[in-house]
């Protein structure tokens, strides 16, 4: 089966194929992240609830981090100071 082409619109949108939205279960409600490979662009669907859940856990993981080690906010701020001004 020949591949059906994809027009990219004036405001950069592409249509994904029936076909493939059909075999692939796509809504109009998914998100995809867009990934430069070699000659093009790789499109893979994200699951944003797992996506925060995860982020939400390392975010936990480094917070109980800086307190095992007695890191107070003020220590960030200045060091993300010092890294800027480098």
């Amino acid at each position: 089966m020949e591949e059906p082409l994809v027009k990219m619109s004036g405001k950069g949108q592409l249509v994904v194929p029936r076909r493939i939205r059909e075999n692939e279960g796509f809504t109009s409600s998914d998100r995809f992240v867009a990934i430069e490979v070699k000659d093009g662009v790789l499109f893979k669907r994200v699951d944003i609830p797992k996506v925060k859940i995860e982020f939400e856990s390392l975010s936990r993981d480094i917070q109980s981090h800086l307190e095992q080690r007695k890191v107070k906010q003020e220590d960030v701020a200045k060091a993300i100071k010092r890294a800027r001004e480098k």
